[in-house]
């Protein structure tokens, strides 16, 4: 990420018409309607992107950091909460390990290269996964840019890094299972409250609005829990390419639905009209 860019929250910017031959809402609807307060992005395609422009995938994940600048800027501007990133996968070790330690180095480099301006900006660092597994070097680069940001108060931007949706439930319930053995709690605390306590993200909303750009139907491990009623929007446009447009006809799209949380449609045009 170059800090040349700024991405100062503006709530005063005029939101842009969707091409009305792409969406079934215009933008101006999501200016009427409540924006998603989390949206997490699962950011595919960097590979792809990079063999059809005939380069090698690192040139793929190169031009994805643009676009996390980009996705950074626009939910800094539109007011965002929470913006969750699915950056590197528990199962992105089976990569091969050149590309896996291209993927490492280039962390480390944007934390440094970002840091001042993520700060700047007051957009808070969180890096959630389990980091134990990274070199020493990056581990202490990622704890910098945790404290130097942790006072801010604007964008939370979570990275998902070596992180799996099966690893978070299940740290979470071995911290509650620690909790019983030693008396502290017994079983019946054992609840979904109390579990969510010991989750990544555990102060902040669950996940609104998921994404997932490079064509794939699917959600691989992410954010199980948190998501649980998330809406779900895939596109096909490969992550190097995903520009505040995209984004913001992905808003326009979840401000188009609406959300039942296992009510009726009828029950939530009743609860609207009072």
């Amino acid at each position: 990420m170059s800090s040349t860019v700024e991405f100062e929250p503006d709530p005063n910017a005029e939101l842009e018409q969707v091409t009305s031959n792409m969406l079934p809402c215009k933008l101006s609807d999501v200016v009427k309607q409540s924006l998603p307060k989390h949206v997490a992005i699962i950011m595919d395609g960097n590979g792809r992107w990079a063999q059809q422009q005939g380069k090698a995938r690192v040139f793929g994940h190169k031009a994805g950091v643009k676009a996390v600048r980009r996705a950074v800027s626009t939910a800094s501007q539109l007011g965002i909460e929470s913006l969750t990133l699915f950056a590197f996968s528990s199962e992105n070790w089976r990569r091969p390990d050149k590309e896996v330690n291209l993927l490492m180095e280039l962390f480390f480099t944007v934390l440094q290269r970002e840091l001042k301006l993520l700060d700047k900006n007051q957009v808070k660092l969180n890096i959630i996964g389990d980091i134990s597994r990274f070199s020493a070097r990056l581990q202490k680069q990622i704890a910098t840019a945790q404290e130097k940001t942790a006072a801010n108060t604007g964008l939370t931007l979570n990275v998902a890094a070596n992180y799996g949706g099966r690893w978070d439930i299940l740290q979470a319930a071995q911290k509650l299972a620690e909790k019983v053995a030693t008396g502290e709690i017994n079983s019946s605390q054992m609840t979904e409250d109390a579990l969510n306590e010991h989750l990544c993200m555990q102060n902040q909303s669950e996940v609104d609005l998921m994404i997932r750009t490079g064509g794939d139907y699917r959600i691989s491990n992410f954010v199980l829990w948190q998501a649980a009623y998330a809406e779900l929007v895939f596109i096909d446009t490969l992550w190097p390419d995903f520009d505040e447009q995209a984004f913001r006809d992905a808003l326009a799209i979840f401000a188009s639905r609406q959300r039942r949380f296992g009510l009726t449609g009828s029950q939530i045009e009743e609860i609207r009209a009072i």
